[in-house]
């Protein structure tokens, strides 16, 4: 059941400077002001429409206290938009945020080291979504299996959350928004 609050906005579709995996795809940076009434600056599950279509998605945040949204070519197509269009949105945050797919490579090392597993299985749901965010946000592969390794080493000492992490990428600025093409 998702939450009551929802909030109206318009944004300018953007296409990405670099898709990245080939598909083509468009985006939008919320306004702050919406962004400020989701339950974190982090990562977060919202349910809403575009231009009256109906759609859920995790947002992502921006870096800049805000986050932003990738729009698949799908929903593009199905809410008659396309990239340069100002379009109407509607978004709210999901009551319940969804189990978060784990990355193969991690579910493989929790399943070889049980204690670890243990403590993944007793955290929250916004703990695991943090944690494979800290993991897949790893720019070299030498660096996310090291993340990897210290997710296990941490997660069987007890530790449920990811420490050192910001998961809104403020303070780090490991996190942005894509560039825009236009």
């Amino acid at each position: 059941m998702a939450s009551a609050n929802k909030d109206h906005f318009s944004a300018r579709l953007r296409r990405p400077e670099k898709s990245g995996d080939g598909e083509p795809w468009a985006f939008v940076v919320l306004p702050q002001a919406v962004s400020a009434t989701l339950p974190r600056r982090g990562r977060t599950s919202v349910e809403g429409a575009l231009n009256g279509i109906g759609f859920q998605a995790r947002l992502e945040p921006d870096g800049q206290k805000s986050h932003w949204l990738r729009i698949d070519q799908a929903l593009l197509d199905a809410a008659n938009a396309s990239v340069g269009d100002v379009a109407e949105f509607e978004i709210r945050p999901l009551s319940r945020e969804p189990e978060p797919e784990v990355p193969a490579d991690l579910r493989a090392a929790l399943q070889a080291c049980p204690p670890a597993l243990a403590t993944w299985q007793a955290t929250t749901t916004l703990a695991r979504v943090d944690w494979i965010h800290w993991v897949v946000s790893a720019k070299q592969a030498k660096t996310r299996a090291k993340r990897i390794s210290d997710a296990c080493d941490k997660l069987a000492s007890g530790e449920k959350r990811v420490c050192c992490f910001d998961p809104s990428g403020f303070y780090s600025k490991a996190l942005s928004a894509p560039k825009a093409a236009e």
